[in-house]
């Protein structure tokens, strides 16, 4: 009878104790699952700043924005930027946005938008980047145009063009820009840059230069 009680108790700790093991593991499975959402949803964000760098970023032609208006489903959506610039948005109609920071871009939907809906409150979002395009050409060995989802440096271009061939001239290489119609020549000495010299060569490039390798 004592061995009977003995086996009983042992069986109710055993099953006292995977019960108590299976809810760890439950609530660890739903603490992990809402921090993989939380790390998502955080991610998501933090790549849309970073491609667009949208405080700063000015958007362009086949761009993609994600316009939301407080508490309206019906009137948040996503538009693509149109080869002249302009979007086109229910209520308000054409809005230029190429060339003009997305905040800029909010601030004039949320004041027209005023006529038609108390309180809009917009909030726009470039969701991909398809603007961003910069051109290397010569004796690279993957020349061509390069769409980018960040800023881009001259030496961060060339390695994207597969650096340049035995026959390129390192110091000869020209960044051109074209700023209010006018063409815009930038110098680049490859070998002063990758000896650390005359770092400020390696400019920034913007959305349409052309890296040029003689």
């Amino acid at each position: 009878m004592k061995h009977f009680f003995s086996q009983q108790g042992s069986i109710l700790f055993r099953h006292h104790l995977l019960n108590l093991v299976g809810f760890t593991v439950f609530v660890l499975s739903i603490g992990s699952t809402q921090w993989s959402y939380g790390q998502s949803e955080s991610l998501s964000h933090g790549d849309s700043s970073t491609e667009a760098s949208e405080s700063n970023y000015q958007i362009g032609p086949q761009d993609v924005l994600q316009i939301s208006v407080w508490k309206d489903e019906i009137l948040s959506r996503e538009v693509v930027v149109r080869p002249d610039g302009f979007i086109t948005f229910p209520l308000i109609g054409e809005v230029l946005a190429e060339d003009r920071p997305v905040g800029e871009v909010a601030k004039e939907m949320d004041e027209r938008l005023t006529q038609f809906v108390a309180d809009p409150r917009i909030t726009v979002a470039v969701s991909q980047v398809n603007s961003f395009k910069i051109y290397v050409i010569g004796k690279v060995n993957k020349p061509g145009e390069f769409q980018l989802g960040q800023y881009t440096d001259v030496m961060q271009a060339l390695s994207l063009a597969g650096g340049l061939t035995p026959f390129g001239r390192e110091g000869s290489i020209k960044v051109l820009r074209r700023i209010n119609g006018e063409q815009t020549t930038f110098p680049f000495d490859y070998g002063d840059v990758l000896k650390g010299k005359s770092l400020e060569q390696n400019i920034v490039l913007k959305r349409g230069d052309i890296v040029m390798v003689p």
